[in-house]
């Protein structure tokens, strides 16, 4: 018995043993810049987000995603992208082969210097008041005091409380659910004289204010900090090569279009009034409106609502993310349509492919059996994509709401969108959407529509 004991003591102690030793830091894979070449394919890791990567109408976009398209035709590779759900899935997945670079805005800490060789361009981002222009707008934060701040829980939240304790208390913070207004919507309030304030990074706020030209985000209220793209220890000249490339591109005509496609172009043109009410005249397509809005039994002025707030009637005019002609179709839509090359422009042509297009979305919402019902998901496809409504709808089922119906339900969910709790939802597969600007174009057509069949017969 003793015998066993002490055998059985004896055997523990080495287990223990055993396992106390320091375990072996697994090695990061080799993979560098020669080896990235020969498979002639660089695997860009990011995160779904309005300056990184998004799906719209079908096609990828970011700021990001462009830098990052940039710079593997620069090196003669392809560009393959893997969406990750957070930074920390960003270089996990980094150091174990998963993707050759991070493409996103990593934030620069002590800790990931020792695994991580952070490269490109150095961004300074920080927290900014969101408010609008004009003589009343806060220059300082000792002002804040007083004022009421909206914000949702998270960063935002905390670096206000923060704040007010630095500034003896005094600022009133009005903690607003994400389900009730996203951080965009809030910015949208501001804008709109909804609320006065709110809090945004400073590259959230330089994005909205290409919708909004009246906000004025130039109030800082955090401490700088820095980021860039990231490579693995191990992929020094993948490093040298982004280095290189950021440093003799930042300033050519690729890199700023780029810039200025998500940062300074204005998203929201200017609109001209009815052509004219009295002669019965919406513009000077009516009779195309009235020829090919027959074949999908749609009124003429719905069609024609859709084309004013498209391109206010403008067949020349080229949208910030590439979308053409009248009825604002992107490239690879005109493509898939049978528009001639060259014929994007065309007033006819764009009316005709766009008049396909919403037949072939019928089919989709066939489901949806009552009729201005189903215009609604059709204008919110149309804008945003048909994957973003149907992600929408997917999240409208899974929170016990109708699936088939668009105010309070579906719609719902697009607004919900642009917040990562709901975008990275596993029903979702198309990731992040400005939901607000899909939810206010569906619900600007409508009323346009209706104000055309009051003021203009058939």
């Amino acid at each position: 018995m003793k015998q066993h004991t002490a055998r059985w003591i004896f055997l523990l102690i080495c287990t223990c043993l055993i396992a106390c030793q320091p375990k072996e830091e697994k090695e990061l894979p080799q993979t560098d810049l020669p080896q990235i070449k020969e498979k002639g394919e660089l695997v860009a890791l990011t995160l779904n987000g309005s300056a990184s990567y998004f799906n719209y109408r079908g096609e990828p976009m970011g700021f990001q995603y462009e830098l990052a398209q940039q710079f593997a035709r620069s090196l003669g590779l392809k560009l393959k992208v893997k969406l990750m759900r957070d930074e920390k899935e960003l270089v996990d997945s980094l150091l174990q082969g998963k993707g050759d670079l991070i493409a996103y805005n990593l934030t620069l800490t002590n800790p990931l210097k020792d695994s991580l060789a952070f490269c490109g361009e150095e961004n300074i981002t920080h927290q900014v008041i969101v408010q609008r222009r004009g003589g009343k707008a806060l220059k300082d934060v000792t002002q804040l005091p007083g004022k009421v701040i909206y914000t949702n829980p998270g960063p935002f939240h905390s670096r206000l409380v923060n704040l007010n304790n630095e500034l003896g208390g005094g600022i009133y913070i009005h903690e607003v659910p994400a389900d009730t207004a996203t951080s965009e919507e809030l910015i949208t309030w501001v804008s709109e004289g909804r609320i006065d304030y709110t809090v945004a990074t400073d590259e959230i706020a330089r994005i909205n204010r290409t919708y909004y030209p009246n906000l004025d985000i130039s109030l800082v209220i955090s401490f700088d900090q820095r980021s860039s793209w990231a490579v693995r220890k191990t992929s020094p000249l993948l490093a040298e090569a982004a280095d290189k490339w950021h440093k003799e591109n930042i300033n050519s005509a690729e890199f700023r279009a780029s810039a200025r496609r998500y940062f300074e172009l204005n998203k929201r043109p200017s609109y001209g009034p009815v052509l004219s009410a009295k002669d019965g005249k919406i513009s000077h397509y009516d009779d195309l409106f009235r020829k090919y809005a027959r074949q999908i039994g749609w009124d003429w002025r719905l069609l024609a609502a859709l084309a004013y707030t498209e391109s206010n009637f403008n067949p020349n005019v080229v949208s910030w993310a590439g979308a053409r002609g009248l009825m604002q179709l992107m490239p690879a839509t005109c493509r898939a349509l049978g528009v001639p090359k060259g014929k994007e422009s065309d007033p006819e042509e764009s009316i005709k492919a766009a008049v396909k297009y919403i037949a072939a979305m019928q089919k989709s919402f066939s489901r949806i059996s009552e009729k201005d019902e189903q215009v609604k998901f059709i204008l919110a496809a149309y804008n945003a994509g048909i994957g973003h409504v149907t992600d929408a709808m997917a999240l409208a089922e899974k929170y016990g709401r109708n699936r088939y119906l668009w105010e309070h339900n579906v719609a719902h969910f697009i607004l919900l969108k642009s917040e990562k709790e709901y975008y990275q939802d596993p029903v979702c597969r198309n990731g992040y959407l400005r939901g607000s600007d899909t939810y206010r174009f569906v619900r600007e057509i409508t009323s346009r529509a209706e104000y055309y069949k009051k003021t203009i017969k058939t």
